[in-house]
């Protein structure tokens, strides 16, 4: 197996899947036929998020990491969030990772969740990729970046200052947040070389199925939707079938353009849905 920062050279465009746990009280098992599928698509490497409370108690993301890696014998990576965990807790899960031959981990701050008291061990990813590095394993470390800046840095400029103390830290590969206008990835790509970040920056790329799907991340994540989008979802948001193939056609056309401008790497946000990552690559596939 690749660390993640290996699989990308010369000319080559990087195609990578993310992929989530089912909830604490679902079945394991129903990973496995989105796992199958995926894995015929022959990704690059495939994420697993973290739980969304940050708990290790409840989380499967390296179970199914480890089924990913074993299994189905593909590059992974694991992603870890920190502000809701202690250092102990932190050293369990790498200490699983390292058991289950899991060499790659996203390094996440985490969400804010209401009601969840704040730990104080770790504020922010580039504190976690700095402990990483101090320990005694050797994981490849991957970091996310804000094409449009983080929702809660002040401006662009700050952002990807903060960036930079990530790849400082020792991120060798980024993951961008999804986004709907191009133009808005490569004038933060530009940004991030100025500043001196070299390392493959990924482009995250959401299909957009439903209008509440692309409410709910806009509201997390605040990327700005273009006229064209919205006009796509007005049209189309009371049909399901034609906001899916709407929704497809807007993201493979989002992705000939990016390879056309030379992308270090695509990361389609799957949502565990098998059926529009194969249309999609089905659309893409020759042009890698």
């Amino acid at each position: 197996m690749n660390k993640l920062k290996d699989l990308f050279h010369g000319d080559r465009t990087v195609l990578s899947f993310e992929i989530f746990p089912p909830k604490h009280d679902g079945s394991i098992e129903t990973i496995y036929d989105t796992l199958e599928q995926l894995h015929d698509l022959k990704p690059d490497f495939i994420s697993v998020t973290y739980g969304a409370s940050g708990s290790i108690a409840d989380n499967r993301t390296v179970e199914i990491a480890s089924l990913i890696r074993n299994k189905y014998d593909l590059n992974t990576a694991a992603h870890l969030t920190c502000v809701n965990s202690s250092r102990e807790e932190i050293d369990i899960v790498l200490e699983r990772l390292h058991q289950n031959g899991i060499e790659n981990i996203l390094a996440l701050r985490g969400d804010i969740v209401p009601d969840v008291p704040r730990k104080k061990d770790f504020a922010h990813a580039s504190d976690l990729i700095t402990y990483i590095k101090g320990k005694d394993y050797d994981f490849g470390i991957s970091g996310a970046c804000y094409p449009e800046g983080h929702p809660q840095s002040p401006d662009t400029v700050s952002d990807v200052r903060n960036l930079k103390k990530k790849v400082d830290a020792g991120a060798e590969h980024l993951i961008s947040q999804l986004f709907f206008d191009n133009q808005m990835f490569y004038d933060f790509v530009d940004k991030a070389r100025i500043a001196g970040i070299d390392v493959p920056i990924e482009a995250g790329i959401m299909p957009v199925v439903n209008k509440k799907q692309i409410e709910r991340m806009v509201s997390l994540c605040g990327a700005s939707l273009p006229a064209k989008f919205t006009k796509m979802m007005q049209r189309y948001e009371s049909r399901p079938d034609a906001m899916r193939d709407a929704g497809i056609a807007y993201a493979t056309n989002q992705i000939v353009d990016l390879l056309a401008h030379g992308v270090d790497g695509v990361h389609l946000y799957t949502m565990n849905n098998p059926y529009i990552a194969r249309r999609i690559c089905d659309n893409i596939r020759s042009l890698f």
